[in-house]
């Protein structure tokens, strides 16, 4: 999902200082919704730590591949929304990968606001989607395939939607834009299909050790029903 530099430049780029904004402002209200009702302060802190070395080993180890217009990236938002919760995913994805640009691709910086809009909105959704389609009797270790794969769609096809919209910001409707979009919204069919499958491997593990589990480092919705 790392948008290639060159594909927005000049002025226009300017936009994705303000879809930045906007992306950690809901950021902020995902982390105020653990403060106030997952556990505190401490608990957003811990999650982050993990969530932030997690997308950082995604994105810096996970295998990638420049397809069409940007790159195909295993990012499992939503194991990190399953077992940690939306604030801290939010913010361990925004962390994570400005940290990954700090450290080892430097050219990817003028291309964060862009990057962290593509994350973050997309999480925002999923968020809301999980609301309404897991109910509130319903632990997040005991989700379905087919929840887990709407959730999983909803959040890859965010993505998409991202980059297809900066692709064509930047370089306009061209035949070239349109066959490298194409060519990446097909390439990522491949962790739409993938990542549910790892969401229930993540949660079937953290149901057989809920010794472990059970801790303020998990999201509260993990292991117990809504309230």
């Amino acid at each position: 999902m790392h948008i290639e530099p060159g594909v927005v430049t000049g002025a226009k780029i300017l936009l994705s200082y303000g879809t930045a904004v906007g992306a950690l402002g809901l950021t902020s209200r995902m982390a105020l919704e653990t403060l106030r009702h997952d556990g505190g302060a401490v608990a957003l802190l811990g999650r982050s730590v993990i969530t932030t070395l997690l997308v950082f080993c995604f994105f810096q180890i996970l295998p990638h591949q420049p397809v069409g217009v940007s790159e195909v990236h295993l990012i499992l938002g939503s194991t990190l929304f399953l077992m940690f919760g939306a604030g801290p995913a939010a913010i361990g994805l925004a962390l994570g990968l400005l940290l990954q640009g700090l450290l080892f691709a430097p050219f990817d910086l003028p291309q964060y606001g862009m990057n962290v809009t593509t994350l973050l909105v997309p999480l925002w959704g999923l968020r809301l989607l999980a609301a309404r389609l897991i109910p509130a009797h319903t632990r997040y270790v005991d989700v379905t395939y087919r929840q887990a794969l709407a959730l999983s769609s909803a959040y890859q096809g965010g993505i998409v939607a991202w980059v297809t919209f900066w692709a064509l910001y930047g370089e306009g409707f061209t035949a070239e834009t349109l066959v490298g979009v194409g060519t990446f919204g097909m390439a990522y069919m491949s962790v739409i299909l993938l990542e549910p499958l790892i969401d229930l491997g993540v949660l079937a593990g953290a149901k057989s050790l809920s010794h472990v589990t059970h801790h303020p480092l998990f999201t509260r919705r993990l292991r117990q029903a809504a309230l």
